[in-house]
């Protein structure tokens, strides 16, 4: 339920913009939303927030922080790196009840298994383009599993969500979508057209929501890791080629897993992929013990 008397309590959020110069920066990745029904929208698909911390990351001038709010979060803890919007932030802040936390600086620096340790934690956010997925990758091989979140509620280019949920034999299918799927349910919840935003990206965008899971198999993530990175990263060649980049012979591994050498990492599913991780981690022990 959506807390329309503390929304229309707030001044237009365009002023609020305007009044502090806050012009969306392309080196930091902003695009601003307005509409507060699609932002509502955003926040209702992360489910109910009573009970839970939010973090959000890159909240600029506050408009999904003010959906947020108004969805019922205890506490919300954001963290802008943009000192511009710190007032704006501040103010949402006081407007609250003292209910939203502003961490100034780098999201990319933040502890935050440390920082949302003792309460459930929904991730709620329209990340910055130019790290989001570097944010979701660390979320996704956090090693303690389930993780410290229960649900991402996540904005991305349609592109980069669509390589999230991405099936095997197709051209979006790559490391991005066996980390997320190896213990973790993803699906796009909706479109978000170009036109919503201001300034208008060049591109779709997409709110992408995911869930934890039980673990496809219980394999070591740096092995998963490793595998996934030599495979993808030469996908054009066979694994017998591209499986060469982890310093070992792939003859064994690929034995061990029972996959033909001749095979391309585009039409391994993901038990396939923790198959060969398993057989990695297994030709390591051994090198180490020998």
């Amino acid at each position: 339920m959506i807390d329309q008397d503390f929304l229309s309590s707030l001044p237009p959020l365009r002023e609020v913009i305007a009044e502090h110069g806050l012009n969306a920066k392309k080196s930091l990745g902003q695009n601003f939303l307005f509409d507060m029904n699609l932002l509502s929208r955003i926040v209702r698909t992360a489910g109910p927030l009573e009970g839970h911390t939010v973090y959000e990351v890159g909240p600029g001038p506050g408009g999904l922080t003010r959906a947020i709010l108004a969805a019922g979060a205890e506490r919300l803890i954001a963290v802008e790196m943009d000192q511009r919007a710190w007032p704006i932030l501040e103010d949402l802040n006081t407007r609250s009840g003292g209910r939203l936390d502003v961490i100034p600086g780098d999201a990319m620096k933040v502890d935050e298994a440390t920082l949302l340790a003792g309460k459930p934690v929904r991730i709620i956010a329209n990340l910055p383009y130019n790290v989001g997925t570097a944010l979701l990758v660390r979320w996704l091989t956090t090693r303690n599993w389930p993780p410290f979140w229960s649900s991402l509620t996540l904005m991305f280019q349609k592109e980069v969500a669509e390589r999230i949920v991405a099936k095997p034999n197709t051209a979006d299918y790559g490391r991005l979508a066996v980390l997320a799927q190896w213990r973790s349910k993803p699906r796009i919840a909706f479109d978000v057209p170009r036109q919503a935003f201001t300034p208008p990206p060049k591109v779709t965008s997409a709110v992408v929501h995911i869930e934890p899971a039980e673990p496809i198999a219980d394999v070591p993530l740096k092995s998963l890791e490793a595998v996934t990175a030599a495979a993808f990263g030469q996908r054009r060649k066979m694994l017998r080629a591209s499986l060469k980049s982890l310093g070992l012979d792939p003859t064994p591994i690929l034995e061990m897993a029972d996959i033909p050498g001749d095979l391309r990492a585009e039409v391994l599913d993901v038990p396939a992929f923790c198959r060969l991780a398993a057989a990695h981690a297994a030709l390591m022990q051994s090198r180490k013990s020998s």
